[in-house]
This record gives structure tokens, C-alpha cells and sequence, in this order.
């Protein structure tokens, strides 16, 4: 997509975008535009509402903002917008940009544009979106240089475009190869070293954890680390590490689900998320070293399946006992959680997972459940997610929960088996394979990660996390 600045529109023809702040219903002052005059009987800028009047050999479409407006919001609507307008943006398109409209907005509505493209038909065959040919120009009536602004939006939505796709597609094309080699693509792609062990190379490490849940399937496991090292590295610059949950099919084991398994696709919607960011981070050149773990693989039935009551090992040396298969994900997070804090000494540990039913009945699909231990990251953390439409809210990790990870016969067992406080002791046991580091910070995405709104009839991937890891990382 090329974007040019004018200064007028005294000779374009096409579609025009004008946004619109919220007047009154009751307005005698019409709202004008480019000689185009539009009474508040019909339309005054009522968030998410639009009004199209076809003039002077060009598409007049108003879109309502409302009186005040956030980032979610504005990404939502210009991503309506291209959405659903699809068959008039085949022509020239021009965009408004309303005088003094703050950075973070103007990040938005461009990100939210480029989103409007996505389609969730990928086995269909179907037109490419007008927006994405080469050859698109868009026009932007704007009083400052909002193309620095625009580039840097569009890295945002190619980012979280490309973890749409992941959530989304099936699981017999993303299995674990499938992801290991889109993390080869991107470092090539973007500057960021990617290594990639398979199952004898983590059998040699001692990710035993990890190689549990994979074992009941035929699908070879991929234990993905990502390493961005920025150009300018010193005494002082932070170093960030990542953990995403990479379950590409989660049928629950041999505690086999009962229902939902339909999206069981999207159980690798964390580890998605972290290499969305990974990409994003590297693109957008942020001078943060950023250390991410992806342990990929499927959780499968097969008489090789690891069974409740067996006592595993993980690479940490804790033995571990399994009281139900289907809490699969903290297992192979444990083994990501330990092998990065031990080989790779982040300064900041976060680790991102669709873990718990028990999130989702906490918060519905509002925010994501916050577990920390370390009151400066959860207030970092918070912040991001708010300025951008992507929250969090804390739960506790108090030691009053500890019990529910006890086990008789092993160091620590990986369900309470408890139909309370699920989330809770899920992250009390991830918290046990930390090593006690000062600042960890899980974040249980289940309820955020994938699901429904306009955009699709059926459930689908968000991207929750890219944007928040990224802007986190940013504000540090």
C-alpha cells in the first residue's frame, strides 16, 4: 500500500473517508464536507454508525466516532469499515485525517484499516482485498506528516494479521513444523535468530516435561527459541523473556474433552501470540533484547499417550505427578519457563497461554487473568493493555493456594483436582518451576485469545497479546 499526503481534494475522484465526532441528534448545524451537506436527522456521528452520499464523482463515507473515543474503538471501526465496504475501495481512496487527532488514534484507525482486510476464507477462492494489491494508494488529507505514523501501524497489523492466520487455520496445516518453520521465516525475514530442537534434541536436553504431552502423537515436537538482539546494545539495555503456550491440537489426553474440542485448533493462540510479537518487536526495532520460547507440539490419544497417575520428570529435575492429561499446557510451559531462566537469564519473565476454563468463567471474555509476582511488572503490564484495548486484571499467587499443587508422591503434581480456583493453582504451578525469579509474570488468555464478534460467524483468533507484549516491552 503507498500513502501520499495531499492538500485538497479539488480533483479526486473515488471514495472519501471522513470520520466524524459526535454532534447532537438534535443539530440545526449540519455536518459538511467537500461540498457535501449532511443533516443530523440522518447522521451526527454516532459511534459506529456511517453515512454514505455519492457526489461530485466521489463516495462520501462519514463515519461516526462518537463523542470520545479509545484505541480499541478506533481499530474496531476502520476495521468495519474496510471490512465491509470492500467492493468501493476497488477505486482511488482518500482518507480524512480530523485535525489534531492524537498518535495513538491515528496508529489505530491505519491498524484497524489494514486489519479490515483479513478474511477468514482461506481455503476459498475469493478476490484479494483491494487494500492489499500492490498497486492501492491511499490519500491522506491530513494538516502533519501522519506517514511515519501509518508505516508503523501497518507493522502492527501485518503482525497481528499473520497470528490471525495461525489461530485460525486448521490443525492439520499449523502443526508443530508448520509454526518452527514460520519462526525461520520470520527471523530470516525480520533479523532475529531462531533455533529450533526436535524430539531427540530435547530428549538429549531433558525436556521431559514437554515430551510427554507430545509423545502420544506422530507429529514431531518443536521447542522454538527466538532471539532478538538489538543494534545497540549495552550495560543498560533490558533483556526480555517470553514463554507461549504452542499446543497446535489439544484433544485433552486421555482425560479426553468432552465438548469444545471443535476449537482446540486455537490452544496454541499464546504461543502465537509471542511469535506475532517477536516478529512486530524485530520490525518495529526496539532497542530491548527479547529472548522467546515456543514449545510446539499436540496433545494426542495413542497407546504411547502418558496416562494419569504416571510421575514424569521435567527439565528441571522436579518430578512431576499427572493427575489429569488435559492440564497439558502448564507442562510444557514449566519446561519453557525453566530452560529460559536457566540458559538465558532474562531480567523480566512473561509467559502468555489460553491455560484455563477457570479464566474464562473469572473474567468472561473481557480481559485476560494476571498472575505476578512483582507489583512494578503487573502495573507495566496493566497500563499497556489498557492504552490499547488488550487488559489484564490480577489474581492472586498467595501461598494459601499452594496445596492444591501437592503431591504425595512426587515434588509437585500438575491439577488440584479441585472444580475451584482452577487458574490459580494452574499458575501456582508454573510459579514452581520459576527458580524464584524476581519478576514473572503469567498471563491466562483463554477467555481473549480466540472467539466471536462481527467479523466472523464463527469463533476465531483475536491476537490478544502481540500488541500488549510489544507495547509492554516498548514502555520498559
Amino acid at each position: 500500500m503507498k500513502i501520499t499526503i495531499v492538500k485538497d481534494l479539488t480533483h479526486f475522484e473515488g471514495t472519501i473517508l471522513i470520520p466524524v465526532f459526535e454532534t447532537n441528534a438534535k443539530s440545526l448545524v449540519p455536518i459538511e464536507f467537500h461540498g457535501v451537506s449532511v443533516s443530523s436527522k440522518v447522521f451526527y456521528g454516532k459511534k459506529d454508525s456511517s453515512y454514505s452520499v455519492d457526489k461530485y464523482d466521489c463516495l462520501h463515507l462519514f463515519i461516526g466516532l462518537g463523542k470520545s473515543i479509545d484505541y480499541k474503538s478506533v481499530f474496531t471501526i476502520f476495521r468495519r469499515i474496510i471490512t465491509r465496504n470492500k467492493e468501493v475501495l476497488n477505486m482511488k481512496v482518500a482518507l480524512v485525517v480530523p485535525d489534531a487527532l492524537p498518535a495513538d488514534l491515528a496508529e489505530a484507525m491505519f491498524s484497524g484499516m489494514l486489519a479490515g482486510t483479513y478474511d477468514l476464507g482461506h481455503y476459498k477462492k475469493q478476490e484479494q482485498h483491494p487494500l492489499l494489491k500492490p498497486d492501492f494508494e491511499l490519500s491522506l488529507l491530513a494538516k502533519e506528516d501522519f506517514v511515519p505514523i501509518a508505516e508503523r501501524a501497518f507493522k502492527i497489523a501485518n503482525a497481528k494479521l499473520e497470528t490471525y492466520r495461525l489461530v485460525d487455520l486448521p490443525p492439520n496445516k499449523v502443526n508443530p513444523e508448520y509454526l518452527a518453520e514460520c519462526a525461520v521465516k520470520n527471523g530470516a525475514t525480520f533479523g532475529f535468530k531462531v533455533t529450533v530442537f526436535d524430539r531427540d534434541a530435547c530428549s538429549n536436553l531433558g525436556l521431559s516435561a514437554f515430551l510427554a504431552v507430545a509423545q502420544g502423537s506422530a507429529r514431531e515436537p518443536q521447542f522454538v527459541i527466538m532471539e532478538y538482539t538489538p543494534e545497540k546494545l549495552g550495560k543498560e539495555t533490558k533483556h526480555i523473556g517470553l514463554v507461549g503456550k504452542g499446543i497446535t491440537f489439544d484433544t485433552g489426553g486421555l482425560n479426553i474433552k468432552t465438548a469444545g474440542m471443535l476449537h482446540m485448533k486455537s490452544d496454541m493462540a499464546g504461543g502465537a501470540a509471542v511469535f506475532g510479537a517477536m516478529r512486530l518487536i524485530a520490525d518495529l526495532q526496539l532497542n530491548t533484547k527479547v529472548t522467546a520460547i515456543v514449545p510446539c507440539c499436540e496433545n494426542s490419544v495413542d497407546n504411547t499417550s502418558f496416562v494419569p497417575a504416571d510421575v514424569i520428570g521435567s527439565y528441571s529435575g522436579h518430578s512431576i505427578e499427572i493427575i489429569d492429561t488435559d492440564a497439558e499446557g502448564r507442562l510444557i510451559l514449566a519446561d519453557g519457563l525453566s530452560y529460559l531462566i536457566k540458559n538465558f537469564k532474562p531480567d523480566v519473565v512473561v509467559d502468555i497461554a489460553t491455560l484455563t476454563g477457570s479464566s474464562v468463567a473469572t473474567f468472561g471474555y473481557e480481559c485476560g487473568a494476571l498472575f505476578t509476582n512483582n507489583e512494578a511488572v503487573s502495573k507495566q503490564l496493566q497500563r499497556a493493555g489498557d492504552s490499547i484495548g488488550e487488559r489484564v486484571w490480577p489474581l492472586p499467587l498467595w501461598d494459601a493456594y499452594k496445596p492444591d499443587i501437592e503431591s504425595e508422591i512426587a515434588d509437585v503434581k500438575n491439577y488440584s483436582g479441585k472444580p475451584v480456583a482452577g487458574a490459580i493453582s494452574a499458575a501456582k504451578f508454573l510459579e514452581f518451576f520459576t527458580e524464584n525469579h524476581p519478576a514473572w509474570a503469567h498471563m491466562d488468555v483463554a477467555g481473549v485469545a480466540f472467539g466471536d464478534d462481527e467479523f466472523a460467524k464463527t469463533k476465531h483468533g483475536t491476537a490478544f497479546g502481540v500488541h500488549l507484549l510489544t507495547k509492554f516491552i516498548e514502555n520498559l
